[in-house]
């Protein structure tokens, strides 16, 4: 997979068509991966334009902002090249049931199964969701039924920080939400991510769930115990006002039976008292309070650059470095520290570049050839 890449910091109609007609002349068969942040929406129109005008394959998801370099920003449009356009989908209207997410896994398996080619090609499936969808874990558990280790797990979520609906997805002739855009990236390594949250000792039980709601909590009304573990243990009163302001800095982790944790930030707190998170959280789940990690720490940027480099199997100096940075973790973190943690990466990784986008929600996995995990308040890099 052959790629170029394209920050336009004024994304007109003559700054598009000129990076655009420059890759046509050499890569007829291109694609192109488009990343907007939700400030610029309106310029997909003109992109799909552009695009179905010169039959050229898009591919393209909002956010909340932009990566460039080691800087959150509002504005601009990221252009990635593929020299040959890869299989791609782009799937809406998906359903936010259990059954549903297996049909979703079922279309997307059969349409791409055909194209994983050599069993010694490595391959990935990168997923782009709405961060709307209250399913997306358990999509990604059908789909690793039907393609197993067959394919690396990568992708993050798209949408508003606001977490209403809006659309976030599209190629070149429809903007959609309530959707995923799949594309199976061939000779590639796959993701990785990290969060370096640390697990509290005391375990709870979700004991009452629904996708991503947790309502009730040993039996008890999920928002009241919330705010009675956080001040114990933090010393925080929480309130309907403030819910927001501090739940970012106050985590779940789903514990799993192989001792994964899985970050899953209350972002919502509904009329009837349920905890609303960015990702399901089952029934019977075992939760802990998660401890973030302290402004100035570089466990985490340690450890993702030291991965990416095992990845890649070769120095960096001439890669550039794919990011999805939680919307969480930067509100927790705070801007410059956030902004400090992507410098940092790049310095100990060593890439050309950092390119990406703010994320509600990574997907990666833990080891390579592992299972795709869906997490909050994670980095999710993978070279591009």
């Amino acid at each position: 997979m052959t790629t170029a890449t394209q920050y336009i910091a004024e994304p007109n109609e003559a700054n598009i068509r000129a990076t655009l007609d420059s890759w046509r002349t050499q890569h007829p068969g291109m694609g192109v991966l488009a990343l907007l942040p939700e400030g610029q929406k309106a310029v997909a129109p003109l992109l799909q334009e552009i695009c179905a005008a010169h039959k050229i394959a898009l591919m393209g998801a909002i956010f909340p902002a932009l990566l460039v370099a080691d800087k959150f920003r509002s504005s601009g449009l990221w252009l990635l090249r593929f020299d040959q356009a890869p299989d791609y989908l782009l799937l809406d209207k998906l359903p936010h049931t259990g059954d549903g997410a297996e049909r979703v896994a079922q279309e997307i398996a059969g349409k791409l199964r055909g194209q994983l080619g050599q069993d010694n090609e490595e391959v990935t499936l990168f997923l782009l969701f709405d961060g709307m969808l209250p399913n997306i874990a358990t999509i990604l558990d059908e789909l690793y039924l039907h393609l197993a280790n067959r394919v690396h797990y990568a992708g993050a979520n798209a949408g508003s920080e606001t977490f209403k609906p809006m659309p976030c997805l599209f190629d070149a002739t429809r903007v959609v939400g309530d959707a995923v855009l799949v594309m199976l990236l061939k000779q590639h390594h796959g993701a990785i991510l990290e969060h370096g949250y640390q697990l509290a000792e005391q375990t709870y039980t979700a004991t009452s769930t629904a996708g991503n709601r947790i309502t009730h909590i040993d039996w008890r009304p999920a928002f009241e115990v919330y705010c009675e573990l956080v001040r114990a243990r933090y010393g925080v009163e929480i309130n309907r006002e403030n819910f927001y302001q501090y739940s970012v800095h106050f985590p779940f982790g789903i514990v799993r039976a192989n001792h994964n944790v899985l970050v899953r930030i209350p972002v919502a707190l509904a009329d009837d008292g349920s905890l609303i998170c960015v990702g399901e959280v089952p029934p019977h789940s075992v939760l802990a309070l998660l401890d973030a990690p302290a402004a100035g720490s570089r466990h985490t940027v340690e450890a993702l650059a030291e991965r990416m480099v095992a990845l890649n199997r070769a120095p960096l100096q001439d890669r550039d470095a794919m990011l999805f940075y939680c919307a969480g973790r930067r509100l927790h973190l705070g801007l410059e520290e956030a902004q400090a943690e992507v410098q940092d990466l790049q310095r100990r990784s060593g890439v050309r570049q950092v390119l990406g986008a703010l994320s509600l929600g990574e997907i990666g996995a833990s080891t390579l050839w592992g299972y795709p995990l869906f997490h909050n308040a994670t980095i999710v890099a993978t070279l591009w």
